[in-house]
């Protein structure tokens, strides 16, 4: 654990598909969201994507979490979906576009929301998988993990965002060759793609995933929030768009946000500022 990682676990239940973990660090109040059916390799089914769903969105409405680790339990990150439920699923459009209604909403929260949204890879992370990773801030990669989109592997196509963020991630033809192959990437190979940030050794993943995200949480809530939204306005938007957007955003947060102002302030007066995230 952590030097000053205070941790209270409350697994969902006994069965659950995932656990929770909540943990402070210098005041960053962190939650980890672990995948926990190993056995299976930490499928993202239907039910473990609601779950998922469920606890994120609940994390927005209450903003009692700054930070949202995700990870896998075992020698897994996420193998992807569950491949014997897609036969099913694929017998049922209504029920498969549901799935990918909630897979997507879920990768919506941790890319737009103020969380700050960390992907701790521990190991296999291929098909929805990596899905999951791309539509976090940061990835953060064990030194015995392996990494790929896998999706022809099986002739199936991605339907939660590898062909749209992998594209934008790492540019279209490295992101083509990783989707055409169905290959599995070294995490060397996804650091210098620009895909992770950190490469770690496993017994040290989660120590500096957590150095990482409680620098990240220093700063205003509401101001990573709007960088956040400046920076998803980017990758869908003309440069042009994005500049007025930009400049648009910061003439309103300048005028009416507290966080703004005491960040001058404390600033000014030699001091650490107290952010209150409006």
């Amino acid at each position: 654990m952590a030097r000053h990682e205070n941790a209270t676990e409350s697994s969902l239940a006994p069965d659950a598909p995932l656990a929770l973990e909540r943990v402070s660090i210098a005041g960053a109040s962190i939650a980890i969201i672990t995948l926990s059916r190993p056995e299976a390799r930490n499928p993202l089914d239907a039910a473990t994507v609601k779950s998922m769903r469920s606890l994120l969105e609940g994390f927005v409405d209450t903003a009692d979490v700054e930070s949202v680790i995700i990870t896998g339990s075992g020698d897994s990150f996420s193998a992807g979906g569950d491949l014997k439920a897609y036969q099913t699923l694929f017998c049922d459009p209504e029920a498969f576009s549901a799935f990918l209604v909630d897979f997507e909403a879920v990768c919506d929260v941790l890319e737009r929301s103020g969380l700050i949204s960390v992907a701790m890879i521990n190991g296999t992370c291929v098909a929805g998988g990596l899905e999951l990773a791309l539509a976090c801030d940061v990835i953060t990669i064990a030194d015995d993990a392996q990494i790929g989109d896998g999706h022809l592997n099986f002739s199936q196509l991605p339907g939660a965002g590898s062909s749209q963020r992998l594209v934008r991630a790492i540019g279209a033809q490295r992101a083509k060759y990783w989707m055409l192959s169905g290959r599995l990437f070294e995490p060397a190979e996804a650091v210098d793609a620009g895909l992770a940030l950190l490469l770690s050794p496993q017994s040290e993943l989660r120590t500096r995933t957590l150095e990482i995200v409680t620098d990240l949480c220093r700063t205003s809530p509401l101001a990573r929030q709007r960088m956040k939204e400046l920076v998803s306005y980017a990758h869908r938007s003309l440069l042009q768009d994005g500049l007025a957007e930009e400049q648009r955003v910061a003439v309103e947060y300048a005028a009416t946000s507290h966080d703004a102002t005491e960040g001058l302030n404390a600033f000014a007066e030699r001091r650490q500022p107290k952010y209150k995230g409006r």
